[in-house]
């Protein structure tokens, strides 16, 4: 037998408590759900970053932020940076990406060897020799409205992620059926193929369809009566109730969003559809899904992403390959994206490179934990920092901001900080030193 093909399928924003399979009873996402229920579902899985860019170039990478260099949303990985689509391409798989990879410097590709679609673009900061006087007179439109005026934005639109989308879903299925049942050349043996199908949405402008939108306006239960985090920067940027949004305005953004899981879910759908289609049994394949982050969805008042908090930092995570192991597996050890490299090395019989912040999830695919690290970290902004180690997070925000310690078994609303408790200092402690191991504090 060959080495497996592996499919990736990717969303942005994607709240992970937002999913039939973690037991929400509103929305509709059949696909992922089955995926889950014949798969392993990582219940503690953490972005290495809250934000777009350092969360998506920390995954491909198997490295932390601090450690890639690219812990903002203006950075990059250096061109020629190993990843996983990287090293795979050096052990003769076919690594093929549509759809979002959000990288901005001049090196587009980072180890894909076809890109069939996406966010081809060079930032102009990464140019040599621009004329900064010429940019000079442009002015730029925003990358976005602040929260409130996003929150009031919400409701029926196909959008730019609509788009974005479904184009990247059409275009990986014509590759399909090119890759696999193309009648013109025969091809004896065909390269195993790492395909990532990679969407915008959920990611705001929140968006949807007509009858999306009206199916979920009712059904929902938008975060109501709540009050912004005591803390300069997890209660910064609320969108508070009756002042700077109203509580139909709130239910309409939660409905537009429930609506784009939902159209993620049938797009997911199509390519399933479509590798059955071309005679592929998808239980020989490798199916992963997660997303770079969560979305606060207005709990804490908050909206979007980039804080600590569970909705934000916390994201979906399946990992499906019936093959070697058994479905319908929840595992609740912390784990991070950051692991994906290791472990799709392991599964896919390639040396592991040196340098990585990467451990295989294999053996808890395999439901041996004894000796997991149950550790998850996640950076943000350079100075941010959040240490996940049981069901204590611990989180520090550099000399000028005041540390937090979440008990997630005692308070999983994250609403007491523990930190001055005396029950919990020698865990600080601890905390702090792992902190200064990762070049934070």
């Amino acid at each position: 037998m060959g080495k497996p093909n592996i499919l990736f399928l990717m969303s942005d924003e994607h709240r992970a408590d937002v999913t039939g399979f973690e037991g929400n009873p509103v929305i509709r996402t059949p696909n992922l759900d089955r995926l889950a229920a014949t798969g392993t579902v990582f219940r503690s899985a953490y972005t290495p970053s809250p934000i777009c860019i350092p969360a998506r170039q920390s995954m491909m990478a198997g490295q932390f932020p601090r450690t890639t260099g690219c812990e903002t949303f203006g950075q990059d990985l250096p061109p020629g940076h190993m990843t996983f689509s990287r090293r795979l391409a050096q052990h003769a798989y076919q690594t093929v990406v549509s759809g979002k990879l959000h990288h901005r410097g001049t090196d587009q590709m980072q180890g894909w060897t076809k890109r069939l679609f996406g966010d081809m673009e060079v930032t102009a900061s990464f140019l040599d020799g621009k004329e900064q006087s010429e940019f000079d007179k442009y002015k730029r439109p925003p990358l976005k409205w602040e929260q409130s005026k996003e929150v009031k934005r919400a409701g029926v639109s196909r959008g730019p992620c609509v788009s974005h989308d479904a184009m990247a879903v059409d275009v990986a299925t014509q590759f399909i059926e090119d890759y696999f049942n193309s009648t013109y050349y025969d091809r004896e043996e065909i390269q195993p193929l790492l395909l990532k199908v990679s969407l915008l949405q959920p990611h705001y402008p929140y968006l949807t369809s007509e009858d999306k939108f009206t199916y979920y306006l009712n059904r929902v239960r938008p975060f109501t009566n709540e009050q912004p985090f005591d803390h300069p920067f997890l209660g910064r940027l609320a969108v508070r109730e009756g002042i700077d949004a109203s509580e139909r305005e709130l239910r309409r953004a939660t409905a537009a969003y429930y609506g784009m899981i939902e159209t993620i879910d049938e797009l997911y759908g199509k390519v399933l559809r479509a590798l059955e289609h071309v005679g592929q049994d998808i239980d020989d394949w490798i199916v992963i899904y997660t997303s770079d982050h969560g979305e606060m969805l207005g709990q804490h008042g908050v909206w979007e992403k980039q804080k600590f908090f569970e909705g934000s930092a916390r994201v979906p995570l399946i990992v499906r390959y019936p093959k070697r192991f058994g479905g319908g597996k929840v595992v609740e050890r912390n784990v991070s994206l950051c692991d994906l490299f290791a472990t799709l090395c392991e599964l896919a019989e390639v040396p592991v490179p040196g340098g990585l912040d990467s451990r295989s999830l294999v053996p808890l695919l395999a439901e041996d934990d004894a000796l997991w690290d149950n550790e998850a970290v996640s950076q943000f902004g350079g100075r941010n920092l959040m240490i996940k180690r049981d069901a204590l997070k611990y989180q520090c925000y550099g000399p000028d901001k005041p540390e937090v310690l979440f008990d997630l078994q005692r308070n999983p609303e994250e609403t007491v900080n523990f930190i001055d408790e005396p029950e919990y200092r020698e865990q600080v402690e601890r905390f702090r030193l792992r902190a200064r191991e990762l070049k934070f504090g």
